[in-house]
């Protein structure tokens, strides 16, 4: 039995049950936009300094940003002239856009070099074969850095494999290199 009444002739769903399935879509999307999330970053300076912050799925990385600023002026004295602008957020070797919610990568569930981008259902796994070829779901700790660090060492590895995210490219495959070290590459 359908749920919506049909249309027998041509086999359609009524205009007016369209409406209500959309209007009941658009309800799940705000339900799942408000449910809260636990965020792991590090802030990095050169070297990490792992926290946690308590976000909504629909937060904009810039609230995000804004949120984790507060918290990080408290113990770093040059954070504290800083605004929101003048920090990054790198997920997954990827420099993170400010106008992008959180949910925007769960719902299209978008990866990153080496996995998923944001992936919350996700308990830690203990593997009993390390092995690089095999992908965790697990997502990563991203890092919240100054814009002025990056500029200053962009050159320098892990800087140096950030780049802005697109949307449009897809990773296959991903290599784990310094310059000065040996490459690995995983597909």
């Amino acid at each position: 039995m359908h749920r919506y009444p049909i249309h027998h002739s041509f086999g359609h769903i009524c205009v007016y049950c369209r409406e209500q399935i959309a209007q009941e879509w658009m309800q799940r999307q705000e339900t799942i936009k408000n449910e809260e999330i636990q965020i792991t970053y590090s802030y990095w300076d050169g070297s990490g300094h792992r926290r946690q912050v308590r976000m909504r799925k629909g937060n904009s990385i810039q609230q995000f940003l804004q949120k984790c600023l507060e918290t990080l002026r408290k113990e770093f004295n040059d954070l504290r002239a800083l605004t929101v602008d003048q920090l990054m957020y790198v997920k997954e070797d990827l420099i993170i856009p400010h106008h992008y919610t959180f949910y925007d990568f769960i719902v299209t569930k978008a990866r990153g070099k080496s996995g998923p981008l944001f992936n919350f259902n996700v308990k830690d796994d203990v593997r009993i074969v390390n092995d690089a070829t095999v992908e965790k779901e697990e997502s990563h700790a991203g890092k919240v850095c100054m814009r002025s660090w990056y500029e200053r060492n962009k050159h320098i590895f892990p800087a140096s494999r950030w780049e802005p995210y697109d949307p449009e490219k897809k990773w296959d495959g991903y290599s784990v290199s310094d310059k000065n070290a040996a490459k690995i590459t995983v597909k």
